[in-house]
C-alpha cells in the first residue's frame, strides 16, 4: 500500500470533506481517505499508481484539483456544487 498526502484546492468545509470521502472511497484500490479541510489536504492510502490517477481525475471532476493545477472559475463552481451535495448528506 502507498500512503500519501495530497494538497487539494477548494476544500472549504465539512460538506466538501463529505463529498470527497464518499466519492474517493468508492474507487477500487483506495483503502483509506482522510480529509483535513483546515489544511486543504487529503491523506490517501491506495494500492498502486493507477489508483492515484483515478483519484486525481475524480477530484478534478468534482472541482477539487491538486493545489498545483490551474484552478479556474469552472473548477471553483464545481466545488461549490459538490460541497452542497456533501452538506445535504451531513
Amino acid at each position: 500500500m502507498i500512503i500519501e498526502t495530497l494538497d487539494i484546492a477548494n476544500i472549504k468545509c465539512s460538506g466538501c470533506a463529505n463529498t470527497i470521502r464518499s466519492k474517493i472511497s468508492d474507487i477500487q484500490g483506495v483503502a483509506k481517505v482522510d480529509v483535513r479541510e483546515d489544511e486543504g489536504q487529503i491523506d490517501l492510502t491506495y494500492s498502486d499508481i493507477s489508483v492515484k490517477k483515478a483519484v486525481l481525475d475524480k477530484l478534478r471532476n468534482l472541482g477539487y484539483p491538486e493545489a498545483t493545477e490551474d484552478n479556474g472559475l469552472l473548477l471553483k463552481a464545481k466545488s461549490y456544487a459538490s460541497c452542497m451535495v456533501g452538506r445535504l448528506k451531513d
